[in-house]
């Protein structure tokens, strides 16, 4: 098995938050704490380190007392560049991601990708869902072999952005969960709202 101890979590906290008016998402409140630090304790038990990828209010992170890296390319430019800014610092053979606006993830989330990708003998593994009828996606959730660094570095200086068009350079897994709602994200006020009330 891979060991928690050889895994380093990495909460993604470096969106523009647009839908949310342009808000700094990981640090709304959610049940009396930061959204991002809501993350980021669920991930603690399950991971050997913890690191923040964030790229406004620096010092608001830090405060949380993880290691926090902004992109290490400019311009908002998506996912990929946070998982970048994780795999250029993690020291860990595993990085394992997590949106800091889904704070209500599974408590055995990186154990069951941790599974998936050893059992594979895969790269990378990522969490889905079944709703309505279809498998969902949720890349975001993603073990990957730090690794992969250099392929994640050349994928992005060639201007791809997409992650499963990145995804699909490497052997991919993934790993079906059985609760949806354990993956709702907060991308808008009115959510934020939905989140709070559950």
């Amino acid at each position: 098995m891979i060991a928690p101890a050889d895994i380093t979590g990495l909460v993604l906290a470096g969106g523009r938050g647009s839908r949310m008016g342009g808000v700094d998402k990981g640090l709304q409140n959610h049940r009396g704490l930061p959204l991002a630090m809501q993350a980021l304790l669920r991930l603690q038990p399950q991971v050997g380190h913890l690191m923040v990828n964030a790229n406004r209010n620096l010092g608001a992170y830090e405060a949380f007392g993880a290691p926090v890296w902004p992109d290490p390319i400019e311009g908002y430019a998506g996912p990929l560049v946070g998982f970048l800014a994780g795999l250029e610092h993690c020291e860990t053979p595993w990085l394992v991601t997590v949106p800091c606006d889904t704070p209500d993830f599974p408590t055995e989330l990186v154990e069951r990708l941790a599974q998936g990708v050893q059992a594979a003998d895969a790269d990378l593994a990522y969490a889905t869902t079944f709703e309505d009828g279809r498998e969902q996606a949720h890349p975001v959730f993603c073990l990957m072999n730090s690794a992969l660094s250099e392929s994640l570095v050349a994928f992005l200086h060639g201007g791809g952005r997409k992650i499963d068009a990145w995804f699909g350079n490497h052997k991919a897994v993934t790993v079906r969960f059985d609760d949806p709602r354990a993956f709702f994200n907060a991308n808008t006020a009115a959510e934020l709202a939905q989140l709070q009330q559950r």
